[in-house]
């Protein structure tokens, strides 16, 4: 009697055992599962950023370890998906593979595609869903379009129980390859040879906030439930302060499941903010599903003609973190440092490039791209289309953020002197516009403008009125 065919789990961005279908299908197919992860070079302007890949090779190497305690293991490949998919089934005899879909509109065509051509060589694909709660074509208006405001979607959203029940995590693998199949699987590449990490040691800071990997999610998920959610409608804000979740990274790279934290947090006291905030996730990707051009282009048609007349040369003043103004400073220096940024900063930030600097905001997306551990690109692109004002439920674009009432609003003072040292010693109310104290106070603390801390790179009321000004020239054609 012949062994049986054994199957090709395909992880992705589902990088867990918990609540994974796809593993979960696999594992009950009752043949010997092989688990492969393959970097697929061909993502144009949408690989992945030096800190998610920093983020995805100590992800793999977590994943891996969790397979081998349950008697299986993880293959790698590096290439085009369509080549590499193929090669790796035919070499080890797979005659079926089963993957997650990939939400993403580029990536659930590059999946299309290497379905079909596993299709022809007789190659049966099964795909299962485990990125969102929900499907991202689930919910529609009364006219059967999309929403494009969020709260109709959220009441649409929880009127009725919609969010499946998470499932457990299978229990050990059989991994019994045969004989032939076995000998590929040990001549794949290995985890090194994806080239995730960086050449140079940048990653410090990294190193030093996170800890990558489906059990760190679920410590994180447990010192959230412990204190931090039922407050968070209060501290969210807060940047000084430990007051959000921090489990962006971890959902985008799919080491915690969405349906497991809807169930988990549902109920509990202070749990609406937070849901609500879960399901912004889902509006997000809803919209790119829905507008895949949004990724470079404006939703709202009008803002392609929109004059970002701004001077370029201010951009790295904005990456580096030295603009002169010291929440957006601060802001940009832990998104550097760590790979994450607080949300309220984020918004801020965002703000100050496109309506004080007059850059575009796709400049901002491909930056915040580069360089967070959590870029969804479904998140990154709604998030800045949002702040742009040129988005689905967008911010007016007249609302303009003043970085200065924001960090003294939401009492950033502390946060500045973490990451703005050089700003230490100033009194509270010289810590948001340091420019605004007299020489002889600033030289008693020990600030230099212009060369311990740079001014400000442009004028606020200056900046805001010409945001305004650019705002009418786009409305009236002119």
């Amino acid at each position: 009697m012949s062994e049986p065919a054994p199957v090709l789990l395909l992880f992705r961005q589902d990088l867990r055992l918990d609540d994974n279908p796809a593993l979960r299908a696999a594992a009950d197919s009752g043949r010997p599962v092989l688990c492969a992860f393959i970097l697929d070079d061909e993502d144009g302007p949408w690989a992945w950023g030096g800190a998610a890949r920093w983020w995805l090779h100590h992800s793999l190497q977590a994943l891996a370890d969790q397979l081998r305690q349950r008697g299986g293991g993880l293959v790698y490949g590096r290439g085009p998906l369509k080549r590499v998919l193929p090669e790796l089934v035919a070499g080890t005899g797979c005659d079926t593979v089963f993957w997650n879909t990939r939400p993403e509109p580029h990536a659930a065509a590059r999946d299309e595609e290497a379905a079909a051509l596993l299709g022809q060589r007789g190659v049966r694909v099964r795909a299962h869903s485990a990125a969102l709660m929900i499907a991202p074509d689930a919910l529609a208006t009364g006219q059967g379009k999309p929403y494009q405001v969020f709260t109709p979607y959220w009441k649409k959203f929880t009127a009725v129980p919609r969010v499946p029940q998470p499932l457990d995590a299978p229990g050990r693998l059989n991994a019994a390859l045969p004989a032939a199949a076995a000998s590929v699987a040990r001549a794949t590449c290995s985890l090194e040879s994806l080239e995730l990490l960086p050449t140079r040691n940048w990653d410090e800071g990294l190193r030093e906030m996170w800890t990558p990997g489906a059990e760190a999610a679920k410590n994180l998920l447990r010192r959230f439930l412990n204190g931090p959610l039922e407050r968070y409608d209060t501290e969210r804000d807060l940047p000084a302060i430990d007051g959000t979740s921090r489990l962006s990274p971890y959902l985008h790279w799919g080491e915690i499941s969405p349906r497991r934290l809807w169930h988990v947090c549902h109920g509990r006291p202070g749990s609406g903010p937070w849901l609500r905030q879960l399901v912004w996730r889902e509006f997000a990707h809803q919209m790119l599903h829905h507008f895949p051009h949004t990724t470079d282009r404006p939703l709202r048609a009008e803002f392609a003609a929109f004059p970002w007349d701004g001077d370029p040369q201010l951009l790295p003043a904005w990456q580096k973190g030295e603009t002169g103004y010291p929440l957006v400073d601060a802001g940009m220096r832990q998104l550097w440092h760590t790979g994450w940024m607080h949300n309220r900063v984020r918004m801020v930030v965002a703000s100050f490039l496109v309506k004080h600097l007059l850059l575009p905001w796709q400049e901002g997306a491909l930056w915040f791209w580069d360089t967070l551990v959590d870029a969804s690109l479904a998140n990154n692109t709604f998030g800045w289309q949002w702040t742009a004002g040129c988005g689905a439920d967008a911010s007016p674009y007249f609302r303009i953020f003043n970085p200065i009432s924001q960090g003294r609003k939401f009492k950033a003072a502390d946060y500045i002197r973490r990451w703005v040292p050089e700003l230490r010693t100033l009194p509270d109310k010289l810590l948001h516009e340091p420019w605004a104290g007299s020489k002889a106070v600033l030289e008693q603390v020990g600030v230099r403008l212009g060369k311990d801390y740079p001014r400000p790179i442009v004028d606020h009321k200056e900046a805001r009125q010409r945001a305004l000004d650019s705002y009418q020239q786009m409305k009236s054609g002119s």
